[in-house]
């Protein structure tokens, strides 16, 4: 096993929710597709996955009541920036679902923006342009 990296990419990005009923239905707003795995499947949801974008990485919501001893509420110190295609529809159009600006729209060299929100959840959601994305995605691509 010596010739894989350590880290392969992202396999999860998880958030707790208080609502998670509310989440997933927002999120189901915000990305136009249904949660594709759903745990328990009878009952209220303690977890829903959806598959999202080019590499279809998993983004997870987990009832707040299962998040580890010490987990801090809100805002945290991480930013799990996703590449989106047009940053300032993008942004725009999760602040008119209720998301809250946590860092503004912020261009950076060599044509890479940036920008986060808060959802209506307590969790941020990262907004980038990213052109590296687009190499790798398009070097992916060529047969």
């Amino acid at each position: 096993m010596t010739d894989t990296n350590t880290l392969r990419g992202i396999a999860t990005v998880n958030y707790y929710v208080n609502d998670l009923e509310g989440a997933k239905d927002w999120y189901i707003e915000l990305l136009g597709i249904e949660p594709y795995f759903v745990r328990p499947k009878e009952g209220p949801a303690a977890y829903v996955e959806f598959r999202i974008g080019d590499y279809q990485h998993e983004l997870g919501f987990i009832d707040s009541k299962y998040a580890p001893k010490g987990t801090a509420s809100g805002p945290g110190g991480a930013v799990v920036l996703w590449h989106v295609d047009d940053i300032e529809a993008a942004l725009e159009r999760v602040k008119a679902m209720g998301a809250k600006e946590y860092d503004p729209l912020t261009p950076r060299e060599s044509g890479f923006i940036t920008a986060s929100v808060i959802d209506p959840f307590g969790n941020i959601l990262g907004l980038m342009y990213n052109p590296h994305y687009l190499e790798i995605l398009g070097s992916t691509q060529k047969a």
